[in-house]
This record gives C-alpha cells, structure tokens and sequence, in this order.
C-alpha cells in the first residue's frame, strides 16, 4: 500500500470531525518533543487511520504554535525526494514540512559548525536550496519554474527521527517535522543572470559527501525527482492538493532534498562536499 492509500478514505480529503481530537492530541506530542531527545512509538501504530492529511493538519497546527512563540516560518523542506531510499523507509513518495527562522542559518555565520544537541537519531545530508523571488504556480514548466528562483545553495540539512531506528509511515514523518532539524546554508549564487543556463545545470551535477573517518557517499543532481527544479515541482503540486495548506510565495527557501544517502550525524566529525558540474562550492561541517 503507498503512503497515499486508505482503505476508509483518500488521506488527502479534508479531515472528519471525529479526527480533530486525534490531529489536536498528536500536534500537542510533536511540540513536546520538539528539541529533546525523547522517542515515541509512531503515531501511525497508535492511531489507527492517521493518514497523510491528518500528519499535514498537524503540521499546520504545530506551526501555528511555534508563531506564536515568536518563530517565523521562512520556507518549506521536501523530504525523500532521493527515490533509492523509499525502500529503507518503506516511504513511496516525497513529503514536506515548514523551516524557521530558528532552523535555517548560513553556515558561514555558524563558523563552520553545528551542535546537534540533544536531537535524537541525527543524519546529515548534503542538498540544494532555491530561493523564490516569485510565486510559482501549479503547472508551470521547468523553465517557468527557473524563472521564479533568483539564488540557490549548497546546503547541508540536519535530520532526526522522533522514531527509533528510523521506523515510520509517511503521515508519521510529516508529522514530525518532516524530519527537519536545522538547514546550513553555503555561499548563495545568482541566478537572474542566465536562468535557462542555471536551469540545465540543476539537472546535470554530482556531488561527494566524505567524512574525516573515511566514510564517502556519491550524488546525482536525478536523485531528487530528476532536478532540485522538478522536486520543486513536485512540492507546488502537493501543496495544492492538500487542504489548507500555505502556497508557497516570494522570499521562501526551499530546500529541495539529499543528494545522496543520508549519513549518521555524529559528535566530532567533520563532514565536507564537493560538486563538480555546477558552480557552487563544495561545503565542510564539523559537527559538536
């Protein structure tokens, strides 16, 4: 069964009233947790029929409360666009979830560093984030869709699962912040310029993610959906078929997915990038 199946109904239908009580109970849980490094049996097995509209309707509640205690939310993360791992999570298409001014940081000012607290089961993985400078619509192409970007960056964004052993449904991991802990950004590269040029380089780079203990991992700009443009797409397109979600609109990051699998985030390591086929430079993390 896909993520999107329901033997009682299509998950993306607006909520019945008698799952406002389940929505309200699993958004209190996740802003319990947010920030400590407690674990909890997925809300998929406790709730029976907790489905993907129901995880997106706590996502919307859950940034709702984070605004009011003064976060600001500045862009969307989309998770599980690199089609090789859907197996390992048992995960049959990509998902998405809010960033805050409180998560997303540019590397440079961070001195190169990030501490991973107390955040429980980290991974580290490498990503490209867009910049919008427009809003982009339903159906545009990917040229159109190029025309809406106006910077991009190498990116290392900081996972963790709320879950042991990284053990969820697709509705679970929405629900948990879509699995985001913090967005690193590297430096950021115009692209206004030569929209077209930058448009089928975001489709054809590679990326190495290597760790000062020997561990490396390789990329593909096709790993996420075909193109950081086309996992843009994909994004829109979701956040129009589900009710009550915020469209996407100018000024918003978006960061797009990994590039390759992602890693055990540990204490001490050093992680760094390198790109070969797109003028972006490659990135190095030691983590704390």
């Amino acid at each position: 069964m896909s993520h999107r199946d329901s033997p009682d109904r299509d998950p993306l239908e607006p909520s019945p009233p008698d799952t406002s009580s389940r929505v309200a109970a699993v958004a209190a849980e996740v802003l319990d947790l947010l920030g400590s490094d407690r674990q909890v049996q997925p809300f998929s097995e406790r709730f029976p029929g907790f489905s993907l509209q129901d995880a997106y309707d706590v996502a919307a509640r859950v940034r709702e409360a984070r605004c009011a205690r003064g976060e600001t939310p500045i862009g969307r993360k989309i998770g599980f666009t690199n089609q090789v791992v859907w197996t390992t999570y048992g995960i049959s298409a990509p998902i998405w979830n809010y960033m805050f001014d409180t998560t997303v940081h540019d590397l440079a000012s961070t001195g190169g560093h990030f501490t991973l607290g107390d955040v429980p089961e980290p991974r580290i993985e490498p990503e490209i984030a867009l910049h919008l400078s427009s809003a982009p619509q339903p159906g545009m192409t990917d040229a159109e869709l190029t025309l809406c970007i106006d910077w991009i960056a190498h990116a290392f964004e900081i996972v963790h699962s709320i879950f042991p052993g990284w053990k969820f449904a697709a509705a679970d991991a929405v629900a948990a912040y879509g699995v985001h802990t913090a967005l690193l950004l590297g430096d950021k590269r115009d692209i206004t310029g030569g929209p077209v040029l930058w448009g089928s380089t975001l489709a054809h780079f590679d990326v190495e993610l290597v760790s000062d203990d020997g561990v490396i991992r390789d990329g593909h700009a096709r790993n996420v959906l075909g193109s950081p443009v086309r996992a843009l797409k994909f994004l829109i397109d979701e956040i129009a078929r589900t009710p009550g979600a915020e469209p996407l609109r100018a000024g918003e990051i978006i960061t797009t997915g990994t590039l390759t699998e992602a890693m055990p985030a540990v204490p001490g390591q050093t992680w760094s990038t390198r790109l070969d086929g797109i003028d972006l430079p490659g990135l190095r993390l030691q983590l704390d």
